[in-house]
């Protein structure tokens, strides 16, 4: 066990590229983890890891046997979780996902598997930015939109739509839109999900508008940019899932109804493919009963 230990250590250290953060996550001193990486590197008789004061890189040797050995680690694991307590999912569970849609539609959809599996610990990093998945050590992301890299496996968990909105108040004083062209005459709040890099995509009948639009307002978090329009700055294009509740409400309306947007997907991603754990599958799966089962209740606005 304390190879498998050294093992795993390595591993995160290689990943991160410290050994002081890679100690803090296993409960060491920096000092212990570097003895016990140095062991490992006598036993082997190869050098693992290049130091430098700046910074800890695997050496060729090391890249070649962290390849080789993640995917073992992970097979052991999900092999003493088969025989504990009936095949019983344990464990530390890894996921990315944006801020908005942990909150607004993945969190609310956990409690039930936490109570199926109560020793399983679901950690969340929530963030709209792109990690690197593996160095971070996230074992399931969810990702909204554009296709994950195709180096791990990916499941796609639904297909959400693409919405207009704004607030009553901003409307009131700057008119409604009646047409996609009329869009270039308002104020544009950008967020994540409204960033289309070939401008906002309209189709009605036969006739189909790309509209290019500059924005007034921008930031890197989707509830930034609904909180912006909900407060009246303009008008912005965004997933029917982050702004759900204030349609709802009235605090936002949906403009140009009459005309289809792009719908836009939502995948899971696991970084290490089939290597990944059974608790994280399971989750997963989970997540996409739920999702199948609501939208079959007309729970989900599509």
């Amino acid at each position: 066990m304390r190879d498998i230990f050294a093992l795993k250590l390595y591993t995160r250290v290689a990943r991160l590229g410290s050994f002081s953060a890679a100690a803090r996550e296993c409960g060491l001193s920096q000092s212990q983890a570097s003895r016990i990486i140095a062991d490992l590197e006598s036993d082997l008789g190869v050098r693992l890891l290049s130091r430098t004061t700046r910074a800890v890189v695997p050496t060729e040797t090391g890249s070649e046997f962290l390849a080789r050995m993640e995917p073992i680690l992970l097979a052991l694991d999900d092999a003493e979780h088969s025989v504990r307590d009936g095949g019983d999912l344990r464990g530390l569970i890894r996921m990315s996902m944006s801020l908005s849609i942990a909150i607004r539609e993945i969190i609310p959809r956990l409690a039930s598997f936490s109570t199926r599996y109560p020793n399983v610990e679901l950690q969340l990093l929530l963030e709209d930015r792109r990690q690197d998945l593996v160095r971070d050590a996230v074992d399931v992301a969810i990702r909204v939109g554009s296709k994950p890299d195709a180096s791990g496996t990916i499941k796609q968990l639904a297909v959400i739509p693409r919405v207009i909105i704004a607030s009553p108040a901003y409307l009131a004083i700057a008119g409604t839109p009646t047409s996609p062209d009329d869009l270039v005459s308002h104020r544009i709040v950008s967020g994540p999900a409204s960033m289309v890099p070939k401008g906002w995509r309209f189709e009605r009948d036969d006739d189909v508008r790309t509209i290019e639009l500059g924005s007034h307002f921008s930031t890197n978090e989707s509830e930034g940019a609904v909180a912006a329009v909900v407060s009246g700055m303009g008008i912005t294009s965004t997933t029917g899932w982050a702004c759900r509740r204030e349609l709802a409400d009235g605090s936002l309306v949906q403009l140009l109804t009459d005309w289809r947007t792009e719908e836009i997907p939502v995948f899971a991603y696991f970084p290490l493919g089939r290597a990944t754990r059974a608790a994280a599958r399971a989750v997963v799966d989970h997540l996409m009963a739920e999702l199948a089962i609501d939208a079959g209740l007309g729970r989900l606005p599509y």
